[in-house]
Parts: structure tokens; sequence; C-alpha cells
């Protein structure tokens, strides 16, 4: 009796593994190329727990204090404007160039200081530098205040007084009457409307300070209203009135306040008082809507009426 031939049957795998091993046949390349990005990966992590902390202190990795350009300082400004910004906001260590913060936190830390009121530019550069443009505050006046003087700009802001002399002050002109203190500290606003009134005045007349020889802006109050008068060195004094932006109804504006100012001071003796609200019809005071055919020049036709 002959016994039957037996054929071989292969063992069949189980379905997930014969899928496994399909995926693995028909994606060998994909995931050859896998492997070598996570080997690529886990090299650079080990590089740079290696070396990362010393390739940060190369210099044209960090930026220093040294390395920083401040543009914009005005020629009033005396004092060290960037290395009290940058220490004050606890920057002036090195400072990677590489932290996405970085232009936010130099524009914050000088925004801090009470000289600057804006920061127009911050640029980083290559190697390690920067250079920050800040806008500067303007000082206007100097304010009477305990015996001493602080300078204001034209918004009443309390400015640095480490950076005037005695004999820079004079430079200024000098505001009285005042008997408020400061709300805050440098860089902030006085908090008084008279500190604001007067500071406007003189930033409304400006470096003609120096030319006309006035001295002191000083406030006079009368039924419930402030006005302002100027006094020159020789005790002219000249009726300004409102501060400009408060000036009621039929008062001159601040230009031509200031327009009057500038003719009449010369012609003002020593210790006269000149009312600049009032209209006295000089010449500097007209304009040709003003004029009448008697007012008009000798060698133009009269005016239409």
């Amino acid at each position: 009796m002959s016994t039957p031939i037996r054929r071989r049957v292969p063992v069949q795998e189980p379905e997930s593994a014969a899928g496994f091993g399909r995926l693995v046949r028909e994606h060998r390349a994909g995931l050859a190329a896998l492997a070598v990005a996570a080997a690529a990966v886990g090299g650079a992590w080990y590089a740079w727990s290696k070396f990362g902390e010393e390739a940060a202190a190369r210099p044209d990795s960090v930026l220093f204090p040294e390395r920083i350009t401040v543009e914009g300082l005005g020629p009033w400004v005396v004092s060290d404007l960037k290395t009290e910004a940058l220490r004050n906001a606890s920057l002036d260590g090195g400072l990677p160039l590489a932290d996405a913060e970085l232009p936010q936190r130099l524009e914050r830390a000088f925004l801090m200081h009470p000289w600057v009121c804006d920061v127009r530019r911050v640029e980083l550069r290559h190697p390690a530098a920067a250079v920050v443009e800040v806008q500067c505050r303007e000082p206007v006046a100097m304010v009477a205040w305990q015996g001493g003087l602080l300078a204001v700009d034209s918004e009443g802001v309390v400015l640095p007084s480490a950076d005037f002399t005695p004999e820079s002050a004079t430079g200024y002109p000098k505001v009285t009457g005042i008997d408020s203190s400061p709300l805050g500290l440098e860089g902030t606003r006085w908090g008084d409307p008279a500190v604001d009134e007067a500071a406007a005045v003189a930033a409304a007349i400006g470096p003609e300070w120096r030319g006309l020889e006035l001295r002191e802006i000083r406030p006079v109050t009368a039924g419930g209203r402030r006005t302002w008068e100027l006094v020159a060195a020789d005790r002219r004094v000249f009726v300004f009135g409102a501060a400009p932006g408060r000036e009621p109804a039929g008062e001159p504006l601040a230009a031509i306040k200031i327009g009057r100012l500038r003719t009449r001071a010369a012609a003002a003796g020593e210790g006269e008082r000149v009312d600049l609200t009032a209209d006295d019809h000089t010449a500097d005071d007209l304009t040709p809507d003003d004029l009448t055919a008697d007012d008009a020049p000798a060698d133009e036709p009269p005016l239409a009426p």
C-alpha cells in the first residue's frame, strides 16, 4: 500500500504580523530616513548640552553694554543714560542675541528712564551689537520748590535734577508761585495744572527767553481765573494772560501775544508793565484784514472797503 505524498504548506503568519512585515518591506527607505533623522536630533541635543554654554559665551552671540549704541540723546542730558537704563532693568550683563524677546526688553529698559519719552528703534546686529534710538524729553522751565529748582518739560514732567548745575539752571525761566509738591518720581508729571500751564507758556516762547532777558513766570489769580505774567531781569513785567490753549473768548491766542512780546519788549522801559493781551494797534498786531485806507503804506493804494 503506497503512502500518499504530503505537500508542504507554509505556515501562515498571523494577520497582524504579516501586515507589519509588509509595512517594513514597503517602507524600508522611509524608515531608514527616520532613523537617520532621529540620530541627528539626538546628536544635536548631545552637542548642545556639551558645548551650548560655551557657544553662547562667544562675543559674536552675546550682547554686552559696551556694544550698545544709543542715538537721539539731547545735549542737555549729562548723565550716562545708557548705563543707568540697563542697570535699572538688570540688563547690564551679557544678553544672548538668540533671545527672541531681547528687542522688547531693551525697549522697556530705556522707556523706564526719566529722560526718555519714546524709543523709536531697536536694531540688533551681528556680530553682537545693537542700536537704540530714543527721543528725550526737553527741559523748558525750572519750578521753584522747597528752596531749590526742579526741571520740567513742556508737559509738566519732572526731569532728573542731577543733570543740572546752578549755572545751567539759570538758562531756563523760573516758575514761581507753585505751592504743590510733585506727585511721583522723576519721569512722571508733577500733577498740578498750574505747573502744566506754566510749562506750556515757557514752551511756547521757547529759546527767545534768553534774548528777551526774561527770568520768571508767575501766576496771578483773580476772580477764580489764573493768568500768567513774565518778569524780565530789569523788572519789566509782561502780562501774558491765559496759558496756551486756555484763552477765554476775546483774548488773543498765544502766537499773537508772543508776536507782541517780541516788538514791545524792546520799547518797554525798566520796571514798566506791558499787557500783551491788549491790542494797542501797533503794526506787529495787524493783519491785512485789519488795515484801513489810513493804515496802508504810502507807496501802496488803499485797500478796497
